[in-house]
Parts: structure tokens; C-alpha cells; sequence
């Protein structure tokens, strides 16, 4: 396909592989293996299958094999591997290229889910967990040393939104060879450059945004092709972390509109910030995009926008928050984000319900602090929605 095409055209028309039918929509192959015209070919597919062939659905399938084509793409990534859950993208993407007695340094401020592979599973396993604020170059500094594999990090924080620096943490980090690892959820695929800026490895939920309609679970894990094909596939085809052949079909079709719903998302999430920011009832409102962020600057740099989720704090600490959520009548409460619709968590008793109270106080999450993943909804029945709501909070 054209590398000179343009986002929108890749999201519609890369990685197609019609059948001798000539369809249209992509077709979904619900097959969990294939069939081999001789035995001769079965063994050499076994021992080197082509760019187009096909073993088992839990090494490749011609459906998934479509969205990641198209999403590395779009990522500007050599290659891709799509798996079962955001959360087995995660897992796999650090899992596969640590062993025991490795170093990897890690942001804080991650998601709960996150924090457990990192505090439970890895270190479970002998693997040397080090974390740092990740605003902060200096912790970086003292962090990694000679022999550190990798760094970790969301290039948004879950859920205050804070933007690290990722040029400055890939050059910290590739300065001691370590590889970098970013989780993109919150910038989306759309306002990401990470490979561009420094990662290594892109890693994505794409039960969030790329499906965007609250329809199936999925990830996937972007890098180059030595590192997809040489260590994170071996592991994902012997741990069964696989995508469906029909969530990928989904996700292509999410991936069709993806670039119209995320920069729809960001205006209303940029208009709604402005309107609830002073506003007497809240306390801090985080958002990238408004002047007011500690990172806007740097935001601006990576993302050019400030993303589709807000994050503010009602005043009147769980109680308060609470009455608000309640009274919402257009934003419905869940733990999902990068949804069409617009939805709204409270991360003290959801999300990062896990952490202890010391751990969210420093991480910022306090019990009035909430979350709002804006939708595709108009953005001034939004506004109206959320200010009558404040005013029974």
C-alpha cells in the first residue's frame, strides 16, 4: 500500500485481503486452522510460513492479520501483533523480552492492572522493578543503570493525565540500551508520534478507541519486526494471548472511523474543560489541552491535542462526587473511555480501588477526583448535562 496516503485513507484501505469473492467489507475467516494441499507443504509452512500463509488462529489469522497491517500503518510501525486484551498486550510486550534478574524502570503513575504486572507478576519471577515519578528526568537518571532491559511508562497517565517527556526518557533510557515501552492509550493512535519520539514498543488497548463502541476487548503491541516476530510472537503463540478473527473485524471497523471520532472527542473534551475549569464546585480540572497543565507546553510538542479524557475534582471529597455521578443524565457511568459515548468513573473506588490510600495520595487520585472519557455527543448537551449535575453534587 501507498505510504503516502493519508490517515484517513490508511484507516479505510490498508492491510485489505479480499478473497477471490471481491467483497467489499473485509471478510471475517472464523477458522481456527488450515488446510495444506500436500503434506510437503504443511512441513514447509511449519518451518517458514510466507508473508500470506497461515498455520493456527493462535499464530495468525488472515482477518487479524488485516488490523495489524493497518494499525501498524498507521502507528508507523515495521509490524504488529494483536492480542486478546489491552491488558495482554501489556503483559506480553515486557513479559517476552524479560527473564529473571532484569532491571525495568517504571513511571508510577499507571493504570491498577498495570501497576500488578509490574509489583506482582514480574518481580513474582526475579525481574527488578524500579519506580519513579515519571514527570521527572532526574528520577530517570538515577533510576536506569548499565545492564537496565527496559522502561515503562503511559505517555498519559491514568487517570490525572500527566504527559511525561518521551524523547527525553528514550534518549535516558537507550543511553544505558534499555528498551522503551509505552503504553498510548490516552494520546490515541491518532495524536501519537511515539515511535517517532523514541519508543520502542507501542503498546495499545484497543477495546478504548480503536474499537470505540463498547463492543469487544482487544490490544495490540507495535515495534519492529525483529522484536513482533522474534520475541513477542514466540510468546504469545505459546501462551495463547491471541485476538478473535472476529474482534479484529470489529476493530477494522472501528478503525475506519477512528480519526473522525478521536478529533471530534478532543474538541468537546477541550470545550469542556474550559467550561468547568473555575467553576466554584470543582477543584483542580486536568487537562491537557487547557493553558493550566503543568505539561500543556509539552503536550502540545507530542500530541498537538490534549486528548479525549478529562479529569476534575468535586469538591466535597466521595460523598459529593458520588450525588454527582448519580445525577448525570446523558454521561453514563463505567470504567471504559475512548467510548462514542461519554463516560464518567470514580478511579478511588473502580479503577484504582486496589492501591492503598498513601499510594493513591501520591499518585493524586483523591476520593473526589473523577473521570471523564468524552464522547462524540454534542458537546454543549454535554456541558449542560454536567453543570446540572454539579449543582446537586
Amino acid at each position: 500500500m501507498s505510504k503516502d496516503w493519508k490517515t484517513r485513507t490508511k484507516l479505510v484501505h490498508e492491510g485489505i485481503r479480499r478473497s477471490q469473492y471481491g467483497e467489499v467489507s473485509e471478510a471475517i475467516f472464523l477458522t481456527q486452522g488450515f488446510v495444506y494441499d500436500s503434506a510437503e507443504q504443511a512441513a514447509q509452512r511449519f518451518e517458514k510460513a510466507g508473508d500470506d500463509e497461515f498455520i493456527y488462529a493462535r499464530y495468525g489469522n488472515p482477518t487479524v492479520r488485516m488490523f495489524e497491517e493497518r494499525i501498524a500503518a498507521l502507528e508507523g510501525a515495521e509490524d504488529a501483533f494483536a492480542t486478546a486484551s489491552g491488558m495482554a498486550a501489556v503483559n506480553a510486550a515486557l513479559t517476552s523480552m524479560l527473564r529473571a534478574g532484569d532491571h525495568v524502570v517504571s513511571a508510577r503513575a499507571l493504570f491498577g492492572s498495570c501497576l500488578y504486572i509490574l509489583e506482582e507478576v514480574l518481580t513474582r519471577y526475579g525481574v527488578e522493578v524500579t519506580f519513579v515519578d515519571g514527570t521527572d528526568l532526574d528520577q530517570w537518571r538515577a533510576a536506569v543503570r548499565p545492564g537496565t532491559k527496559a522502561v515503562f511508562l503511559e505517555s498519559m497517565s491514568n487517570p490525572t493525565l500527566e504527559v511525561i517527556d518521551l524523547p527525553a526518557v528514550a534518549e535516558i533510557a537507550h543511553g544505558v540500551g534499555a528498551k522503551v515501552v509505552v503504553d498510548n492509550v490516552f494520546s490515541t493512535p491518532v495524536f501519537s508520534r511515539a515511535l517517532e519520539l523514541g519508543a520502542d514498543v507501542v503498546v495499545y488497548s484497543a477495546t478504548k478507541h480503536i474499537d470505540g463502541q463498547g463492543r469487544a476487548l482487544g490490544g495490540v503491541v507495535l515495534g519492529t519486526r525483529e522484536y513482533i516476530r522474534k520475541t513477542l510472537e514466540p510468546y504469545l503463540k505459546h501462551t495463547g494471548g491471541a485476538m478473535s478473527p472476529f474482534t479484529a473485524w470489529l476493530m477494522l471497523k472501528g478503525l475506519e472511523t477512528l480519526d473522525l471520532r478521536v478529533r471530534a472527542q478532543a474538541a468537546g473534551a477541550l470545550a469542556i474543560a474550559g467550561a468547568l475549569e473555575g467553576h466554584p464546585k470543582l477543584g483542580r480540572v486536568l487537562y491537557p489541552g487547557l493553558a493550566s497543565h503543568p505539561q500543556h507546553a509539552l503536550a502540545m510538542r507530542q500530541l498537538e491535542k490534549g486528548g479525549t479524557v478529562v479529569a476534575f475534582e468535586v469538591q466535597g471529597g466521595q460523598d459529593a462526587a458520588f450525588r454527582f455521578l448519580n445525577a448525570l443524565r446523558i454521561v453514563v457511568i463505567s470504567n471504559n473511555l475512548g467510548d462514542a459515548k461519554s463516560i464518567i468513573t470514580h478511579p478511588t473506588t473502580t479503577t484504582h480501588q486496589r492501591l492503598t490510600d498513601d499510594q493513591r495520595a501520591a499518585l493524586g487520585i483523591t476520593p473526589g477526583l473523577v473521570r471523564l472519557s468524552v464522547g462524540i455527543e454534542d458537546a454543549e448537551d454535554l456541558i449542560a448535562d454536567l453543570m446540572q449535575a454539579l449543582e446537586q453534587a
